[in-house]
């Protein structure tokens, strides 16, 4: 019969890259002090990266050694697993839209949850608690559009909303326009006047 150890080794390899793993939902393969420690000891041996408290991912074999999951495939799981929105932060935004060529130096991610950071491999993710209002449309155009201009800040806006209009498609529009009423007024002003010229 195989360990507990070798029971959780089984159940990562054979579940998708970055997905999570944590004590409450492995308890079906034994107590919860038994799978605590077993994931712990999965991780002083490498075979297991501790993501955060109590979260464990199993690092990505490749020819070149082992990596830890990819930022896009880990966000995504954990997102799911905690219930909450993660978004990249409006820096990113920015850059993506072409608003800045500054790239952020270290992942920052905003989140409806708490901020913490996470460790994936030597790479640190910094989670932030943002308001919803700054989450809107997660991973879509309409919504990064908002968090770009949140991230300019009031004094910027105006001078930047002509950029980000024609990085819209009609359907970004219609739906950056339906997050109007979660905006704050700094930001609400011009991008209804956006949407009042598409």
């Amino acid at each position: 019969m195989a360990s507990l150890p070798q029971l959780i080794t089984q159940l990562a390899e054979a579940s998708p890259e970055g997905t999570p793993l944590c004590s409450n939902a492995l308890l079906g393969l034994g107590k919860r002090s038994a799978v605590d420690q077993a994931l712990s000891r999965l991780a002083r041996s490498g075979q297991l990266l501790r993501v955060g408290q109590g979260v464990y991912m199993k690092p990505v074999a490749t020819k070149f050694g082992p990596r830890p999951p990819a930022v896009e495939k880990a966000l995504p799981a954990l997102s799911e697993l905690w219930n909450e929105t993660i978004v990249p932060s409006g820096g990113h935004a920015a850059n993506t839209l072409g608003l800045t060529t500054q790239v952020p130096v270290q992942p920052v991610y905003l989140t409806s949850g708490r901020n913490r950071n996470l460790k994936l491999g030597e790479q640190t993710i910094v989670l932030r608690h943002a308001p919803a209002w700054q989450l809107v449309a997660p991973h879509r155009p309409a919504g990064d559009a908002v968090r770009a201009l949140a991230w300019l800040g009031p004094r910027e806006v105006a001078e930047n909303i002509g950029v980000v209009k024609h990085r819209l498609s009609a359907d970004d529009i219609r739906e950056l326009a339906a997050s109007l009423a979660r905006m704050p007024a700094w930001l609400a002003e011009p991008v209804s006047q956006l949407v009042a010229y598409a």
